[in-house]
């Protein structure tokens, strides 16, 4: 999965992968999880592995003759490749750092981006529709039949301003459009950049966003970009003494990557032995067989049974053999649903 995080310029983007990616423009970064280091403590195998996702800073914003923001073709063409995104928003005030667009002003940065969105998204949804149009007229094909009252739907929306990530599309309808790489279709994570002046005003600007913008698909968090920065140059135990006196509860990372997670409809499972602690990504709603595709393809194609436990269940017990004993301890076939957190061995041919 590959995220890509946007912002105007000024509103803290670099300043945020910088500080969870500890590089520059592009990073495959560790996502973390105290159960994975629960379960190394207790197997102590000399590899831990832990769940990954790829970040990406997509770069391409320019100012346009009049001073406003413009967003390139460039830009668009590199938001494209992502699954989600993360809009970073400014809120901080800062008269040596100006804003572009010459305030602060939250819902008009998220809508401005939004409307580059739309307007993308309708230059390739008609013109696809006048392409199904014509090749219907010339050939009987059912999957053009099935695509042309969905794309008419989608265009319909975009009139109205509505993103395509709101249309409440089942999966088989988001299977059709995928090739057409639309960019209000995406997953958004609006990332609210304040300062340390703004600690206690956090609640109003989420409210504010979620009476105006916010769904099942458009989720926000906010964090402290310069404090994030700064505490990104301590030692763990200095940054936990940091977020204290500020009052922060958890890293912008740990948030971010838990929040991303869940915009996407993905979880973990583990799998845990003398050799290796590793943590899996799979999407919810996968069943065993698909889990164990995750490992290997040959885990899919030979797939028999799967030994799982929960997570829960197995750190009450404290061992495989107590997960047994307690009846915790199961097989399931294929058609199981996996869990988050399930640890499971995968029997196969």
């Amino acid at each position: 999965m590959q995220i890509g995080i946007v912002g105007l310029p000024q509103s803290g983007k670099s300043t945020l992968f910088q500080t969870i990616t500890k590089t520059h423009h592009q990073a495959v970064i560790k996502i973390p999880d105290e159960r994975l280091d629960k379960l190394t403590d207790i197997f102590q195998p000399p590899k831990k592995t832990s769940a990954t996702i790829e970040v990406i800073d997509v770069v391409g914003l320019q100012k346009g003759a009049s001073g406003s923001t413009q967003f390139t073709s460039n830009f668009l063409g590199k938001v494209k490749t992502n699954d989600a995104l993360i809009q970073v928003v400014r809120l901080f005030e800062n008269e040596t750092v100006p804003h572009p667009d010459g305030s602060v002003n939250m819902m008009r940065d998220i809508n401005n981006f939004e409307a580059e969105f739309i307007i993308s998204d309708l230059t390739i949804v008609e013109k696809r529709i006048e392409t199904v149009k014509k090749q219907i007229q010339k050939v009987q094909d059912d999957k053009l039949k099935r695509e042309f009252p969905l794309l008419e739907k989608c265009y319909n929306l975009l009139q109205e301003e509505t993103p395509l990530r709101d249309a409440h599309l089942t999966n088989d309808e988001l299977k059709i459009l995928s090739s057409f790489q639309l960019l209000s279709i995406k997953p958004m994570l609006i990332a609210l950049n304040l300062d340390e002046t703004q600690v206690n005003a956090t609640g109003k600007f989420l409210d504010e966003l979620a009476k105006k913008k916010l769904s099942k698909n458009t989720k926000a968090l906010f964090f402290f970009g310069k404090i994030e920065q700064e505490m990104s140059e301590l030692s763990d135990k200095e940054s936990v003494i940091f977020m204290e006196e500020f009052g922060i509860k958890e890293s912008a990372l740990n948030n971010i990557i838990r929040e991303t997670y869940d915009l996407l409809g993905l979880h973990s499972f583990f799998t845990c032995g003398e050799t290796e602690c590793r943590a899996w990504t799979t999407r919810k709603g996968a069943n065993a067989q698909e889990a164990a595709g995750e490992i290997h393809s040959d885990f899919y194609n030979k797939f028999i049974r799967a030994e799982v436990v929960a997570y829960d269940d197995f750190i009450k017990a404290g061992s495989f053999a107590k997960t047994k004993e307690q009846g915790t301890w199961r097989l399931e076939g294929k058609e199981y649903v996996v869990k988050d957190g399930d640890i499971m061995i995968i029997r196969h041919g």
